[in-house]
C-alpha cells in the first residue's frame, strides 16, 4: 500500500524532531504535527526557561560576594517583568530555529491537534493522512492533586508566565523541579517555603547529596517542611491563598507552586482506535526498540515513563529514525551511567550509582567524600560548602558512581560521565593531574576512603 508519509511524528519535542530529521535525512517521507510549540516542554516550559530563571537567581550571590574582592555596589533592583520578557525573546528565537531544522530538512510540518485515527492515519485539522510508521512523542504534563482548590494553583506551565513575582511562595513536591523552582523563587527575593510529605527530598538521589543540600538550602534560609502535605486551598478576601495542611497547620501564600508528578500527555490522542496498550502507571508500554503493542506505532521520550531527560529522547528518536530508515547505523540506547543535573542552588551533577544503589546490587563498596569551601568564598564570609562524593567498587577498583553538590556541578559532572562509561577505576582518576585550582581537581586527589 503506498502511504502519504514513510513516518508520521505526532510532537515537536526534543525526540520528535531529532527523529524527524535524521529520517528525512536518510531518505523517508515525514510530517511532524504539533498543536502547542515548537521544541517542546524542554524549549518553552522546561530546562531552557528554568536555566535562564537559575541564571538571575544567581545574580544575588554574585553581588553578595562582590564586596569581598572589593567592590562596593549600589542597591540592586530585580525586575521580574524584564527577566520575563527576555525569556520570552530568547524563547521565540529557539522556535524559530526549530522551525527552521525541520522545514530544511525537508520535513511537512503540520500545526494542529493530531488524533489517529487507525493504525496507519492520523487527522489534523480535519485533514486525515496515511502513514506507514506512527511516533508519539508527545511529552508529558505536570498534575496537581484532587484536592479542594487545585484550581488556586499553578504548575511550572505557568510559573514562567506569572505577570510579577509573588511575595510569598510555596512549592509542593520533593523531586528535582520542586528544588529547582524553590531556589529560583527564592533566589529572586521571594519568601519561598518548600513542602514534601515525605521525610527528605530527591528520593533516588545518593543519601549524601540529599542530606548535603538540605543543609545548604537551610543555610539560605529556605523554609524546608518535611512531611507536609496540603489538604485545601482557599482565596482570602486580600487575593492571597491560604493552604490548610494535613495536620491542621494554615500558611499564607500569595503563589502555591505544585511539582509533584508528570504525567504522560495523550488527551485525545485516540490510541482507543488502534492496539497500543498502557503499563501500569498509564505510560505507553514499549518494548526494546520502542515499539508498542500496535505494530505501526512507536513510542519515545517522557510519553513512555523510562528516563524523562531531553537529552535521552534525543537518543531514543535517534535510534528510531537510524532502525526504520539506516539499520546499518542502529546503536540501542544505553541507559547506563547517564549524567544528570539539578539546578537547584548549589546545584547537583551526578553520574552512575548512589552509594544505596551499589549496595542494593551486591558491591562492595568503598566510599571517597570530601566536604570544602569553595575557594571563590575565602574571601567572604559565606559558609557554603561543596560536596563531592566517589563510590567505587573494592574489589575491581572500577568507580561506580560520582556525586557532586556546588557550582558548576553540571559542568563537571559531564567530563566524569565519559571517564565512568569507559570504565575507569579508582587508580586511574588518582593517576590523572588534576586542573588547578579548581574544585573539580578534587574528584582526582581524593586519596583515603572515608569509609
Amino acid at each position: 500500500m503506498a502511504y502519504d508519509f514513510d513516518l508520521f511524528v505526532i510532537g515537536a519535542g526534543s525526540g520528535g524532531v531529532r527523529a524527524a530529521r535524521f529520517a528525512a535525512g536518510f531518505g523517508a517521507k515525514v510530517a511532524v504535527a504539533e498543536s502547542r510549540y515548537l521544541g517542546g516542554t524542554c524549549v518553552n516550559v522546561g530546562c531552557v526557561p528554568k536555566k535562564l530563571l537559575v541564571y538571575g537567581a544567581h545574580v544575588a550571590d554574585e553581588l553578595e560576594q562582590a564586596a569581598g574582592f572589593g567592590w562596593t555596589l549600589e542597591e540592586g533592583h530585580f525586575d521580574w517583568g524584564t527577566l520575563i520578557a527576555n525569556k520570552n525573546r530568547e524563547i521565540e528565537r529557539l522556535n524559530g530555529i526549530y522551525r527552521n531544522l525541520l522545514v530544511n530538512s525537508g520535513v511537512t510540518l503540520l500545526q494542529g491537534h493530531a488524533y489517529i485515527t487507525g493504525a496507519h492515519e492520523v487527522e489534523v485539522e480535519g485533514q486525515r493522512y496515511s502513514a506507514e510508521h506512527i511516533l508519539i512523542a508527545t511529552g508529558g504534563w505536570p498534575q496537581v492533586p484532587d484536592i479542594p482548590g487545585k484550581e488556586l494553583a499553578i504548575t511550572s506551565n505557568e510559573a514562567f508566565y506569572l505577570k510579577e513575582l509573588p511575595r510569598r511562595v510555596l512549592v509542593v513536591g520533593g523531586g528535582y523541579i520542586a528544588v529547582e523552582f524553590a531556589g529560583i523563587f527564592q533566589g529572586l527575593g521571594a519568601d519561598t517555603t518548600l513542602l514534601y510529605r515525605g521525610d527528605l527530598f530527591l528520593r533516588g538521589f545518593d543519601g549524601s547529596v540529599r542530606t548535603h543540600l538540605k543543609e545548604e538550602l537551610q543555610k539560605r534560609g529556605l523554609d524546608l517542611q518535611f512531611n507536609a502535605d496540603i489538604q485545601r486551598i482557599d482565596q482570602q478576601d486580600d487575593g492571597s491563598l491560604k493552604a490548610i495542611l494535613k495536620d491542621g497547620r494554615e500558611l499564607i501564600a500569595d503563589c502555591v507552586f505544585y511539582a509533584t508528578g508528570r504525567r504522560p500527555m495523550l488527551d485525545n490522542l485516540g490510541l482507543e482506535n488502534t492496539g497500543v496498550e498502557l503499563d501500569a502507571r498509564g505510560f505507553i508500554r514499549v518494548d526494546e526498540q520502542y515499539q508498542t503493542t500496535e505494530p505501526s506505532i512507536i513510542a519515545i521520550g517522557d510519553v513512555i515513563g523510562r528516563v524523562q531527560l531531553t537529552p535521552v529522547a534525543l537518543a531514543e528518536g535517534m535510534a528510531v529514525a537510524r532502525r526504520l530508515f539506516k539499520p546499518e547505523q542502529y546503536r540501542a540506547v544505553d541507559y547506563q551511567n547517564i549524567p544528570t543535573a539539578v539546578f537547584s542552588q548549589p546545584p547537583i551533577g551526578t553520574v552512575g550509582l548512589t552509594e544505596e544503589q551499589a549496595l542494593e546490587a551486591g558491591h562492595k563498596v568503598q566510599i571517597f567524600e570530601s566536604r570544602f569551601r569553595a575557594m571563590k568564598l575565602t574571601l567572604t564570609d559565606i559558609q557554603e560548602k561543596t560536596l563531592m562524593k566517589l563510590v567505587v567498587d573494592a574489589e575491581t577498583d572500577k568507580v561506580l558512581g560520582c556525586h557532586m553538590v556546588g557550582p558548576d556541578a553540571g559542568e563537571i559532572i559531564q567530563g566524569l560521565g565519559v571517564a565512568l562509561k569507559a570504565g575507569a577505576t579508582k587508580q586511574q582518576f588518582d593517576e590523572t593531574i588534576g586542573v588547578h585550582p579548581t574544585a573539580a581537581e578534587e574528584f582526582v586527589t581524593m586519596r583515603t576512603a572515608t569509609r
